[in-house]
Parts: structure tokens; C-alpha cells; sequence
């Protein structure tokens, strides 16, 4: 099995990551990242262009009390996405 290369700063230390979605030109992954010695989950969201992946979002969880406070929120209008 090869381990996937996610195309994050050379900054970032990958830890772990999974591959939400993927095509030939995008890709969304959660990344367990460790940046200047702190650990942080990252979203990302890469174009592929001129056959390189650009990022084009990223969405950085830090902590756990920052992690419960999305959480809770993204869960109140969770319910909202059932079509009636």
C-alpha cells in the first residue's frame, strides 16, 4: 500500500491524512498536521492546474475547544439539509 503524498506546504509535517473526494482536477482531504510544533487537523481543498495541485481552501481546526464549538454549530443545520 503506498502512503499518499497530500500536497501541503513543505512547512507542515503530515501525520495522517484521508482523501475526502478526489478526480482529475479536484481533491478535498482532512490532514493531521504538526506546523512550528503544535498539532492541528486541516480541510483542504486542491485544484489540479498545469499538473500541479494548488490549494484553493483550507480550513484549520486547532484545538479541541475550537473543534466542539464547529462542531455543535455545523450540527444545527445539519437537520436543515433533509428536503421535505
Amino acid at each position: 500500500m503506498t502512503k499518499e503524498q497530500f500536497p501541503v506546504s513543505e512547512k507542515l509535517k503530515v501525520i495522517k491524512g484521508t482523501t475526502l473526494f478526489k478526480s482529475n482536477k479536484w481533491w478535498s482531504a482532512v490532514v493531521l498536521l504538526e506546523s512550528f510544533g503544535r498539532k492541528q487537523v486541516g480541510i483542504y481543498l486542491w485544484h489540479e492546474r498545469d499538473g500541479d495541485w494548488k490549494r484553493r481552501q483550507k480550513f484549520v481546526v486547532g484545538s479541541i475547544d475550537n473543534w466542539a464549538k464547529i462542531k455543535e454549530t455545523v450540527e444545527k443545520y445539519i437537520p436543515r439539509l433533509v428536503v421535505k
